[in-house]
């Protein structure tokens, strides 16, 4: 069983845009981006177990994939996974509410940057 979190979210402003937004909300957000392709816009970054200056406990692997879905419009799909020490996913023993907030701090930064270069 998989312990990896799934989201979709709709959002208003071209692909190049948010993939461009996605790499400085990582970047923000401490993260360090192990892969990035523009052209297919996926986006694989990991992040510490500490994050602006809070110890949450475990370390975190998010992929992205964004797609245009229409001129002004994009579809971003997010893949979190909590990670062991060496890296690997966990299979048990996750922190409750770790990924969550990875996820939620994500969102929260990439609207930030949305909203600063509009």
């Amino acid at each position: 069983m998989s312990l990896a979190v799934r989201e979709e979210k709709g959002i208003e402003a071209p692909a190049g845009r948010v993939f461009t937004g996605a790499v400085a909300a990582i970047s923000a957000l401490e993260g360090k981006i192990e892969e990035k392709d523009g052209s297919s816009g996926r986006i694989k970054a990991k992040f510490d177990k500490k994050i602006l200056g809070k110890v949450l406990g475990q370390r975190t692997q998010v992929e992205l994939a964004i797609t245009g879905s229409g001129g002004e419009a994009s579809q971003v799909v997010l893949v979190a996974t909590p990670l062991d020490a060496v890296g690997r996913p966990l299979l048990f023993g996750e922190r409750k509410g770790v990924t969550r907030t990875v996820i939620t701090w994500f969102w929260a930064h990439l609207e930030h940057q949305l909203k600063n270069t509009a």
